[in-house]
C-alpha cells in the first residue's frame, strides 16, 4: 500500500481528495489529529512518512508547507496556484502530450491545474499545438461554474437561506481582467496574451463549462469544422478521461459530468464560426480527480484506478 498525506483534509478539495482516496485499493491515508491539524512537527512527520503529498491549502501556506518536505522520494501534488507557472514544478496535465505525462511520471513537484484553466486549456492547447491558430491569436473565454468552486465560503453564503437575491442569477466575476487561472492558461498553451476571460458562478453545487469562441478567418491553417472535429478527436484518441462530441444542440447544461473525474469537449457552429467548449466537473476533473489521476501515474498504476 502506497502512503498518502492531505495536507489541508478539512477544505472542499481536500475533503473530495479523501474522498475518492478512500475507495482507493492501492493507497493508505495518512491522518492527522484535530488538535495536531496545525501542529508542524506532526504535518512534518506525516509529510516525510507518505509517498505522496497533496497540498490543499491557499498559495502562501502551500509554500511553506512544501518547504517541510524532506525526503526526496516524497512526491508532492499542489492543488493551489502557488506553482502553476514554476519551471521547477511539472504542470499536472497528462492528456496534452506524451512529453506531459513522461515529465509527470518522472516528477516530485507537480502542479494541479487549475478548474477554469483546465476547461481552457484542454481546447487551446491542441489548437496551438496543431498549427490551427497562432500564438498571437486575439483568445475569449467565457466559463460557468457551481459554487462549489469557490471554496467552503462560498458554499456556505449560496445555502444561507437570508443569501442577497442576487445570488438567484449568475453573477460574473474576476471583472478587472486579473483572475489567478490566467497566468497558467498563457504560460501552459504558449499563446503571446492570456485571454479576454469572463467567469461566471451560478446557483448549482458542482459542474463547468468553458466556451471559447473561435473564428475561420482567423485561423493560421484553414480548416473546416468538420475538419477540426476529426482532428481534435485524433488529439485526444488515447485519452480515458478526455473524449470529444459534436452532437449539435441548442442547449448545453454545465452540470452533466458533475460528480465525476471526465472531460467532454464539443465542437458546435459552423465553418464561419465555431465554439469549443469544455464540460467537466470542476471538482473532478478540474480539481481532485486530476490529482488522484496525476498520483496514479507517479505510482506506476492505471491512471484511472479510484476514479471510474
Amino acid at each position: 500500500m502506497y502512503k498518502v498525506y492531505i495536507d489541508g483534509q478539512v477544505g472542499t478539495t481536500g475533503l473530495q481528495l479523501r474522498q475518492k482516496l478512500q475507495n482507493h485499493k492501492e493507497v493508505e491515508i495518512l491522518l492527522i489529529s484535530e488538535e495536531l491539524r496545525k501542529d508542524e512537527n506532526e504535518r512534518k512527520r506525516l509529510m516525510n512518512e507518505a509517498d505522496v503529498v497533496f497540498l490543499c491549502l491557499p498559495d502562501d501556506a502551500a509554500k511553506e508547507a512544501v518547504k517541510l518536505v524532506e525526503n526526496p522520494n516524497t512526491c508532492v501534488i499542489d492543488a493551489s496556484t502557488a506553482h502553476r507557472v514554476n519551471p521547477d514544478w511539472t504542470y499536472g496535465f497528462p492528456e496534452l502530450s506524451a512529453a506531459h505525462r513522461e515529465n509527470i511520471k518522472n516528477s516530485k513537484r507537480i502542479a494541479n491545474p487549475g478548474c477554469h484553466a483546465t476547461g481552457f486549456i484542454a481546447a487551446v492547447y491542441p489548437l496551438v499545438e496543431m498549427g490551427i491558430i497562432g500564438k498571437d491569436y486575439p483568445l475569449t473565454a467565457h466559463s460557468l461554474t457551481g459554487y462549489s468552486g469557490g471554496g467552503k465560503a462560498m458554499i456556505a453564503d449560496y445555502n444561507d437561506e437570508n443569501r442577497p437575491v442576487a445570488f438567484d442569477s449568475p453573477r460574473q466575476y474576476g471583472l478587472s481582467q486579473q483572475h489567478k487561472h490566467l497566468p497558467e492558461m498563457q504560460h501552459v498553451t504558449g499563446i503571446d496574451a492570456p485571454p479576454v476571460f469572463c467567469p461566471i458562478v451560478a446557483d448549482y453545487y458542482s459542474g463547468m463549462a468553458t466556451c471559447i469562441p473561435l473564428i475561420s478567418s482567423l485561423f493560421k491553417k484553414k480548416v473546416t469544422k468538420e475538419e477540426l472535429f476529426g482532428m481534435l478527436k485524433d488529439y485526444y484518441k488515447d485519452a480515458k478521461l478526455i473524449s470529444v462530441a459534436e452532437e449539435p444542440t441548442n442547449f448545453l447544461a454545465s452540470n452533466p459530468l458533475s460528480d465525476t473525474n471526465e472531460l467532454t469537449l464539443y465542437l458546435q457552429g459552423n465553418d464561419e464560426r465555431m465554439t469549443l467548449i469544455s464540460v467537466f466537473d470542476n471538482l473532478g476533473k478540474g480539481a481532485s480527480g486530476a490529482a488522484v489521476q496525476n498520483m496514479n501515474i507517479v505510482l506506476g498504476l492505471d491512471e484511472t484506478t479510484g476514479l471510474i
